[in-house]
């Protein structure tokens, strides 16, 4: 089987060289650029299973790369950034960005994320879960399609990052299951879930904003305080 390919984009040399042998030490082809521009030249003749993104970039910085990225290509997209409050995930996110690691980062669980993502990915692309026999999932006047990966309110196409239709999917394909932001992660992410991060909330937090779900008054997911969320039967 050939080897993952993964591009790393970021300004710094050091940190790009730094990604790069933690990445090969875990059998990854790595694929170096220096800045958006380079990053896209790369992706127009080069297959790339995921992209480790730098967003505080001069010239076209990591939210514009990912835009155009996100035109063409549907591959996993982890955000490093200096910034950690929870408002610049979700301008990540809403980029149409997977994951977000603030540097300083630990290098392991950089590498530990881009396999959860990969891994993610091969898992929903090639393996039909038992959710996956039905074609279209109705929750109200919400409408969400397992194959073409579509959700619909109404006639009108409300459009998610991949980990956002998994998420979703997860929660209306087991209506009435409460799930933790652990299981969530655990299912999702297919990895072990970092105590400290975030990234299931923010996420939430995202989804809700794209479906209009009202948090104090939510029409479909519902936050289960202490315990998780779920989607009502």
């Amino acid at each position: 089987m050939d080897n993952k390919v993964v591009l790393v984009v970021d300004d710094d040399k050091d940190i790009r060289n730094m990604i790069k042998i933690y990445l090969q030490n875990d059998n990854y082809d790595v694929v170096l650029a220096k800045d958006g521009n380079e990053a896209l030249e790369i992706l127009e003749g080069t297959k790339v299973d995921l992209v480790v993104l730098d967003i505080m970039m001069p010239g076209m910085d990591g939210m514009e790369t990912c835009m155009k990225i996100r035109e063409n290509h549907r591959m996993p997209i982890i955000f490093l950034s200096a910034k950690g409050e929870d408002m610049d995930k979700i301008m990540g996110l809403s980029a149409g960005g997977d994951d977000y690691l603030t540097k300083p980062f630990n290098p392991m669980e950089l590498t530990a994320r881009v396999k959860a993502n990969i891994r993610r990915v091969d898992v929903f692309d090639k393996i039909e879960s038992e959710s996956d026999k039905e074609d279209t999932i109705t929750i109200d006047d919400l409408t969400i399609n397992v194959d073409t990966h579509q959700v619909f309110y109404k006639d009108e196409e409300i459009h998610l990052t991949k980990t956002e239709f998994d998420i979703l999917k997860l929660l209306a394909s087991n209506r009435g299951m409460v799930f933790s932001i652990e299981k969530i992660y655990n299912k999702v992410w297919k990895d072990e879930f970092f105590v400290t991060d975030n990234t299931v909330t923010v996420h939430i937090r995202k989804l809700r904003e794209k479906l209009k779900d009202d948090y104090k008054n939510p029409k479909y997911i519902k936050t289960i305080w202490g315990v998780g969320y779920k989607i009502e039967k």
